[in-house]
């Protein structure tokens, strides 16, 4: 890993950003997010993909001002950092189906890494079996990575190219911000805006933004990388990121704590199912995903807010299949898996484990 210098360059910067990132996720519950879902880039960005229309589930249908925040505040520290660089090229279109097979995953579970941590702190017992599954997938691409896997060089790009999905985020941004809602539907122009169920449930406008740009520089500025993490200890048997991971779980548990938010048990737990096989099977998938794009999904909007065309191109593969999941019966729901779970598991697992053969050079 790029050795870091200045701000957040050592083990207590690392401890810092995971614990404000951490608690920034329990007060934005506090303040009106889900329930265990202070902050979920695959729960969220599902949640667009309804805002845009791009399905019609409508518990699940609100622009996330936190997802934009998140590629502004990176893009903000990146510049005045000297850190962002324009490139692209290294398997886009890969890098696509590997962001869809991703949150194939995360929906059959019902959470990114950081709602397994999230959940985890919450007392979801049920986020163990992701956990579990998180941890074998990162595992695999571990393996894979030790066998000599690795996707084409990226190459340098204009400056506009890098500041695509950025200045998209800034465009949807300015639509949550400027849209009147409407006061029979409370849709918001010609977004679409859930009147009950998770995509209701909601912290004010001020306050979603202000703790997305404080992650996003935090994020940006540390590398903070559940799955980045866990593939370095597994790789190079390095601690640094590890540590920022488990200050996130420890500030999110305090503060469950100290607000009466945790609540321990495996039965009613907010937007989560019981389905034990499922819960692993979803973050085996999604972990495998991860691990050989080379980050989480808050780490490719991250990347994406540096210049980088193909974290952008991830992340579009998310948001893809976050609305074909409620659109083609993927997606779980409290009630438990989706009719076509068990379809998407094996397709999405067989491709990324294809992927991984595929792309092995020596060792």
């Amino acid at each position: 890993m790029e050795a870091r210098k200045g701000l957040f360059a050592g083990k207590g910067e690392i401890l810092l950003a995971g614990a404000v990132i951490g608690l920034c996720a329990v007060l934005l519950q506090y303040a009106g997010n889900p329930a265990n879902m202070g902050v979920c880039v695959a729960c969220f960005l599902r949640d667009m993909a309804g805002a845009l229309g791009l399905h019609r589930a409508a518990p699940v249908q609100y622009l996330r001002p936190e997802i934009p925040a998140f590629v502004l505040g990176s893009l903000a520290a990146a510049l005045l950092g000297g850190e962002f660089r324009s490139r692209a090229g290294s398997a886009p279109v890969l890098r696509f189906f590997l962001g869809m097979s991703a949150m194939a995953g995360a929906l059959v579970f019902l959470g990114c890494p950081w709602r397994v941590l999230l959940r985890l702190a919450g007392g979801d017992g049920n986020a163990l079996f992701g956990l579990a599954g998180l941890l074998s997938g990162i595992y695999l691409g571990h393996r894979f990575a030790k066998s000599g896997f690795a996707l084409p060089a990226s190459q340098a790009q204009s400056t506009f190219s890098g500041l695509m999905l950025p200045l998209v985020a800034a465009g949807l941004l300015a639509a949550r911000l400027f849209l009147s809602p409407d006061p029979a539907t409370g849709s918001l122009g010609w977004l679409w805006s859930s009147v009950k169920g998770p995509g209701a449930a909601h912290a004010p406008l001020l306050a979603s933004l202000g703790g997305g740009l404080l992650i996003g520089v935090l994020a940006q500025r540390s590398r903070f990388c559940t799955v980045g993490s866990l593939r370095e200890l597994f790789t190079r048997r390095q601690m640094h990121l590890i540590y920022g991971v488990a200050m996130f779980l420890l500030a999110a548990l305090v503060g469950n704590l100290v607000l009466g938010q945790f609540h321990p048990g495996f039965e009613g737990q907010p937007v989560a199912h019981t389905a034990s096989l499922w819960n692993y099977l979803g973050m085996l998938v999604a972990g495998l995903a991860f691990s050989l794009a080379g980050g989480c999904p808050g780490r490719q909007l991250i990347l994406a807010g540096e210049g980088s065309g193909d974290a952008a191109s991830f992340v579009l593969g998310m948001l893809t299949a976050g609305a074909l999941a409620h659109n083609m019966g993927w997606a779980s729901s409290p009630a438990g898996p989706g009719p076509n779970a068990l379809a998407v598991v094996v397709v999405s697992l067989g491709f990324c484990l294809a992927v991984g053969f595929w792309h092995r050079k020596a060792a």
